[in-house]
């Protein structure tokens, strides 16, 4: 396509990629006459939607329930988007060397009147299933920056914000869009906004992730692995993704005892992270003795309850205006 701008006097050539997805409907299995095929094969095209692009899917009477809970969902995210339902919150990440705070990742909340808080890990999987997901991840990301920006327009110490893509966010053809039009409009610098993705989301398509992620980091934002260690991914892979930081599972975290198994795994993963030249946070850490034990790994950032639980905007700015961690 080629639009000519008239002030600039030049033509620009942008390429538009297609995709395309198919719902089938099978006569008489699925409808006697053209109305109820027409309408089922429709149900059937939406449900292939929801999977991936240039994929098919053939109808089933299970559809008809879906599409309706699905229709219901979608208005309610619709009407949380308009009513500003959803909310940040913020939590820490501690650097326990200096004890300084190194960081914020920022955690989407849904608070609805009737269904009252909805936990996160339901929120986003129920956001994919209708394509207001890459609505909802655009105003998480630009709502995490302004703030930022704003914390930083305070004297607040600048410091990155994080936020978490799922598989269907990370693999919107119109993220890099999304995320450039946010760090412009919002005048943060864009290292200080850094997307985690995780080790999963990678694996499901190798080559996807290369380009988007090379895209992604041309804009000067920052890239983190999540998750690191649950998944399949290989050095060989690793060595290709120019992460700036490794998130280590806190499922590694979780059962942390003075065992040689335990404390290699994460040795291992720690050195790993160092090699490759990557910023190294535990997450999930709640006691003392896990600190003490990632101390002794030389692991030097951390986040967890034991620092701090997820805090409101108000609460998390006075943890920043702190500017270290104290534990009371």
């Amino acid at each position: 396509i080629e639009i000519e701008k008239k002030s600039e006097k030049k033509t620009v050539k942008k390429l538009i990629e297609f995709t395309t997805n198919i719902g089938i409907a099978v006569y008489p299995q699925h409808g006697e006459n053209s109305e109820n095929l027409l309408k089922n094969v429709v149900m059937a095209w939406q449900r292939s939607k929801y999977h991936k692009n240039n994929t098919y899917q053939f109808y089933s009477p299970t559809m008809t329930s879906k599409t309706t809970r699905l229709l219901r969902l979608e208005a309610l995210l619709y009407q949380a988007l308009e009513k500003e339902e959803f909310l940040l919150e913020y939590q820490p990440i501690v650097n326990i060397k200096t004890g300084k705070i190194s960081g914020m990742e920022a955690l989407l909340r849904w608070q609805h009147p009737e269904l009252e808080r909805v936990p996160p890990g339901k929120l986003i999987s129920l956001a994919e299933e209708t394509d207001l997901i890459f609505s909802i991840s655009e105003w998480v990301i630009k709502t995490a920056c302004q703030q930022n920006k704003a914390w930083q327009n305070a004297g607040l110490p600048y410091l990155p914000i994080s936020v978490n893509l799922s598989t269907r966010q990370f693999q919107d053809p119109l993220l890099l869009t999304r995320v450039s039009r946010v760090i412009q409009e919002t005048g943060l610098k864009a290292h200080f906004l850094e997307l985690e993705i995780t080790e999963k989301t990678i694996m499901e398509d190798i080559e996807l992730s290369r380009k988007s992620v090379r895209e992604l980091l041309q804009t000067g934002i920052h890239l983190s692995i999540d998750d690191f260690g649950t998944g399949y991914c290989s050095l060989s892979h690793l060595k290709k993704f120019p992460f700036h930081t490794l998130k280590i599972d806190q499922s590694f975290v979780r059962e942390l005892r003075n065992d040689p198994l335990d404390t290699g795994i994460i040795s291992a993963i720690i050195a790993l992270g160092r090699s490759f030249n990557m910023r190294v946070v535990a997450e999930g850490v709640e006691r003392v003795e896990q600190l003490e034990i990632l101390r002794s790994l030389n692991c030097e950032e951390m986040q967890g309850y034991f620092f701090s639980q997820p805090l409101n905007l108000e609460d998390a700015t006075d943890f920043l205006r702190l500017g270290y961690f104290r534990r009371s």
